[in-house]
């Protein structure tokens, strides 16, 4: 089937006056809800009664969410908000392989349940968690659920070996793993005392390859747990508060082109810990229907009503600030006391990367708050590496709440928090993170510390754009080749997290398992932390990866693609460039 595109222009925006609508510029029938044109067909496509292509996600308003057949944003959204094209690809699943993964789900839901029953009857030996009997016969409520560990008890069960790995090194470009092995179907692991050595890690998010023990950072680090010790024991609002702390926040805020910031102790608690203090009853979160658990979580605590919009979808956003607007809150009418809009840089499980422009664009038009989640994309994007924000050339202060972490790009562990002093002066006091939870580290502070200061190029080195020019490089190159060997590819083109469509279920283990064969560390990820039939492989890029250790997983890749059939993609294949397929050629000529 040939892939649909709209043609976009930005027409005269409707203008809102008292949060009241004035009248259309152009008919409704003719106008998306952000403003955008929608242009009758051209060149034979296919198009409903009244003559509009309406296949793309963005024009499915009425109908449940679900992936177009081609969302190819090749073309950009509102060109006059960006400065380069805005790239994204999401090709449709392959009829037949959706009709085979719901079967395969399909058969091994009907011999989980004929499992259960053989578990039930003592036929099958059970190794799961039972209520004892005594406490059935006491009438006690149950406290552990059958039904809700169907999946993981017959499901994840035949794959859990692709996961929770040991290993014995760092995360680099390359690991060493620990060898295990199971004896009663991945129950329980058994280690054999053998390592594997000098396997390609394609899973770490160790995008700018700071995660290292050896180098500045490392030196670092240790002269700072030889001054402070390994840790504090105290929270930063008793005695754990250090000038290696204040010092952290201090370049934090720098970095981020705002007034101050703050730094935690972990990532996760950053989003849940601090959401609840920014908002609370009577409030409306507006939150990206792919965002984080850390974000869900932290709206959930906040006691806000919370509303999901469409993934990317300025139309399903603007609607809901339209009627955030229109009506109110619910029952009483009375304006909401804040508007927060939640979105990530970039999200980890599709690759995609915020329209951040278009965002900004709303948030400043309807008066609301922006968070902005960059926990993977800071550090990864941009020319200087400071994240969307920088990779968009937007101004920092256009974003109200500026988090991150530092789990990723800096090696390191921890999140933060940027934006205005008035902002972080209200979270010393009122965040649950800032007043209850254990200082950071110093060691931790100062490995941030000094890989920050080298992607600003304070160490009077190239190191850091280095870095981020060869992460750019070797994303740009991983991507190209997989498109190439006819494997399904999510996201955007810069983003450095890439999703391999797998799909079917039994597919998940054995892709896992092949690539580990071939020395080739890989993470594998299926349902539910992905659509029940997106389930892929998620190959995270780094600037350590050298173009061998590139060319070797991108070999391997492609023999494990060939030998499972996974090179689904129906798109025209470009003639292979000058990368590992036409050196081999080369050679055997």
């Amino acid at each position: 089937m040939t892939s649909q595109y709209i043609n976009w222009v930005t027409p005269n925006r409707e203008i809102y006056s008292r949060g009241r609508p004035t009248k259309m510029t152009e008919s409704s029938s003719n106008k998306l809800l952000n403003g955008d044109s929608c242009h009758r067909t051209s060149n034979g496509k296919k198009s409903t009664k009244n003559g509009f292509v309406k296949n793309h996600g963005l024009f499915q308003e009425s109908q449940k969410y679900r992936r177009p057949r081609e969302k190819n944003q090749n073309v950009t959204h509102n060109s006059s908000l960006y400065k380069k094209p805005f790239a994204e690809s999401f090709e449709e699943t392959p009829l037949l392989v959706a009709v085979l993964t719901y079967m395969g789900y399909g058969i091994l839901t009907i011999f989980g349940y004929l499992r259960d029953f053989l578990r039930h009857w003592s036929i099958e030996k059970c190794h799961v968690a039972r209520e004892k009997e005594e406490q059935k016969v006491k009438d006690f409520v149950p406290l552990y659920q059958d039904f809700e560990n169907f999946y993981t008890r017959n499901l994840y069960m035949r794959i859990r070996d692709n996961w929770n790995r040991p290993i014995c090194s760092v995360p680099g470009a390359k690991m060493d793993l620990v060898e295990r092995v199971s004896h009663d179907y991945n129950w329980t692991f058994e280690h054999t005392g053998k390592v594997v050595k000098d396997v390609i890690n394609m899973g770490s998010y160790n995008y700018l390859g700071f995660a290292e023990n050896t180098g500045a950072c490392a030196d670092a680090a240790i002269e700072a747990t030889e001054k402070y010790g390994v840790g504090v024991g105290s929270t930063r609002c008793e005695i754990g508060n250090l000038d290696i702390h204040e010092e952290l926040e201090q370049l934090v805020a720098r970095f981020l082109g705002v007034e101050s910031s703050m730094a935690f102790g972990m990532g996760f608690a950053t989003n849940s810990m601090n959401i609840p203090a920014l908002t609370g009853k009577g409030c409306l979160i507006l939150s990206d229907e792919l965002n984080h658990a850390s974000l869900v979580l932290g709206a959930r605590l906040s006691g806000s009503t919370i509303r999901v919009f469409k993934h990317n979808n300025m139309q399903s956003l603007e609607k809901l600030l339209r009627d955030a607007i229109a009506h109110g809150q619910p029952r009483t009418h009375r304006p909401w006391k804040k508007i927060l809009i939640v979105v990530e840089g970039i999200y980890s499980m599709e690759g995609s990367i915020v329209r951040l422009p278009e965002v900004v664009a709303l948030k400043k038009r309807y008066k609301a708050y922006l968070y902005l989640d960059e926990a993977h994309s800071i550090g990864a994007l941009g020319p200087n590496g400071r994240g969307v924000v920088d990779y968009f050339g937007l101004d920092p202060k256009d974003v109200d709440i500026m988090m991150g972490t530092f789990t990723k790009s800096f090696g390191a562990a921890g999140g933060y928090i940027g934006g205005k002093q008035e902002l972080i002066d209200y979270l010393r006091r009122h965040s649950h993170s800032a007043l209850y939870a254990t200082s950071m580290s110093p060691p931790v502070a100062q490995q941030i510390i000094t890989s920050m200061r080298i992607i600003m190029g304070e160490d009077g080195t190239t190191l850091g754009v280095d870095r981020i020019r060869q992460l750019s490089e070797n994303t740009t190159y991983f991507r190209r080749e997989l498109r190439e060997m006819g494997f399904i590819i999510y996201g955007n083109d810069d983003s450095p997290v890439v999703p391999m469509m797998l799909y079917m279920p039994a597919k998940i283990g054995a892709f896992g398992r092949e690539m580990l064969k071939r020395n080739i560390g890989t993470v594998v990820v299926g349902f539910p932390a992905t659509p029940i039939i997106e389930s892929r492989a998620r190959f995270c890029i780094s600037a350590a990866h050298t173009r061998e250790m590139l060319d070797t997983a991108l070999k391997a890749t492609s023999e494990v693609g060939d030998l499972l059939q996974l090179k689904y993609s129906r798109r025209q294949r470009p003639l292979p460039s000058l990368g590992w397929m036409a050196e081999e050629s080369l050679l055997q000529d």
